[in-house]
């Protein structure tokens, strides 16, 4: 049982007040959104600090929701998504983390540079250039996620994609949102 007492030290050290790990459904995104806004609200959070996390949050759980990539390799077991929302004295911190396609990552990757590249305008253009030219997607997005992220965060997001297989990666998303008004 020392792995709760492990487990309870990592999560005071890394400052992280909400982990979920499993399935992602729309009623378990609520929940988690549930789960947030009121340890938010137990602490004074101030509204504009809490609308701005919580487009965030929703964005990032939208994401695993509509875009993870279902394991069909047996020697890796079943894989789930997590997610996760930290507070420092300056910033929350949201992290997800999902199975992903190898084929995927440089679409992924070159989306992310391209909107790391941009200032604050540039972020507004490409938002209303992908409102005005885009089409829903098979599975329900326009693309506006990571887009609308780096918009609200006011913040570059950072990615990694981990090796799990020759077909798979892990792609782990961290958002950063200042809690200066």
């Amino acid at each position: 049982m020392k792995y709760i007492y492990d487990l309870h030290k990592t999560m005071l050290a890394n400052n992280l007040i909400l982990i979920y790990e499993g399935e992602f459904t729309q009623e378990i995104t609520k929940s988690v959104l549930a789960m947030a806004e009121r340890n938010m609200d137990s602490i004074g959070e101030e509204s504009s600090i809490k609308r701005k996390v919580f487009n965030v949050m929703v964005e990032c759980l939208q994401n695993i929701v509509k875009h993870s990539d279902e394991i069909s390799d047996p020697s890796l077991g079943k894989y789930t998504a997590i997610f996760m929302i930290g507070k420092k004295d300056e910033e929350y911190i949201i992290t997800t983390g999902n199975p992903i396609k190898n084929d995927n990552i440089d679409s992924v990757k070159d989306r992310l540079d391209k909107i790391n590249s941009l200032d604050k305008d540039g972020l507004k253009t490409l938002y209303k250039e992908i409102i005005k030219g885009t089409e829903i997607s098979e599975k329900g997005g326009a693309g506006l996620g990571f887009v609308d992220m780096a918009r609200k965060s006011g913040n570059a997001l950072e990615y990694t994609f981990e090796p799990m297989s020759d077909d798979f990666s892990f792609f782990s998303l961290k958002s950063t949102v200042s809690r200066q008004a």
